[in-house]
């Protein structure tokens, strides 16, 4: 396997975390509420699910604890940012480094430790073509992602639900005035981000990279919320964007893999400068952010 091959085969694996937690976040953002403790969320699930699966109680049991987990430390976050109307950078910024601790002292005993991934599922024929055909074939959780994305964006795109969480986060006073219940909505946006960046944690753990680590979340939960951005709160740019960190995060090792003259350190940097850029360059386009931006992102909101 040449190393085009080698990106192309894992490109959709190593994007799921990604995916996964930017959905859970745009949602959140969708209603208005800006949660930065993506990463605390993550690593809570990570080490739930791992926990889970080492003592046998299996995949699906380790996915469904972890995102009752970080769905339930997330609505720790919801209560003192929208019961109490604090500051919701402070206190994600908060929950995120709770859920890191937490992570740490839950794994300390299972450090280093391994368990079996979940086998690929390959599309007859599609899976035979030769460079791509590696792209079609994942495992169970990658393909239950992508129709998690089509999911979300028809919600968005053709559903009531995706209109009243949309009305919330663009001017939440209207939709009060109109009799949807604001915090109510919100809360339930923000449960539901949690429950998404805990199963992007567990895969990390139990799937792609099913070992158990102190710190292996490695920064994903910043770059999920650097991807909303990046896609402009719509479903389909965010799910090019976890393509594409998730195909420049292999690049990388597939670079290390061949020898190349160049620092590992650099290359292990490569998709946070990718990120840094990508923002900077999204930023820029004052116009396009305005467009699909959301008016209300971070506001408190008094009946």
């Amino acid at each position: 396997m040449n190393a085009l091959e080698f990106i192309v085969a894992g490109m959709l694996a190593a994007a799921t975390p990604f995916l996964l937690a930017a959905l859970g976040e745009m949602v959140a953002e969708r209603a208005g509420v800006l949660n930065l403790g993506v990463e605390g969320l993550m690593a809570m699930g990570a080490v739930i699910a791992f926990i889970i699966v080492y003592q046998g109680g299996g995949h699906l049991l380790g996915f469904l604890a972890a995102g009752l987990a970080s769905a339930a430390l997330s609505l720790v976050f919801a209560v003192i940012a929208l019961g109490f109307r604090t500051n919701q950078v402070a206190v994600g910024l908060a929950i995120g480094i709770l859920g890191q601790g937490l992570s740490a002292l839950f794994g300390k005993t299972y450090e280093s430790l391994t368990v079996k991934g979940l086998p690929k599922v390959s599309l007859p024929w599609l899976s035979d073509i030769p460079v791509i055909g590696g792209l079609f074939a994942q495992d169970v959780v990658v393909w239950l992602s992508l129709a998690a994305t089509v999911a979300i964006w028809a919600i968005f795109a053709y559903t009531k639900t995706g209109l009243v969480v949309r009305a919330v986060g663009e001017n939440p006073k209207a939709a009060h005035a109109l009799g949807y219940p604001v915090t109510a909505v919100r809360f339930a946006a923000v449960a539901f981000g949690g429950v998404l960046a805990g199963f992007a944690g567990a895969y990390a753990a139990v799937v792609y990279t099913p070992l158990w680590a102190d710190g292996m979340i490695a920064g994903r939960g910043w770059i999920a919320i650097a991807l909303v951005v990046f896609g402009t709160w719509l479903t389909s740019r965010i799910f090019l964007g976890a393509c594409l960190f998730g195909a420049v995060s292999l690049a990388s090792l597939a670079a290390q893999a061949t020898g190349l003259d160049v620092s590992s350190q650099l290359l292990s940097s490569l998709p946070y400068l990718v990120t840094i850029v990508v923002l900077g360059i999204i930023s820029s386009n004052r116009r396009l952010l305005k467009l699909n931006g959301v008016a209300s992102l971070g506001e408190p909101f008094e009946q």
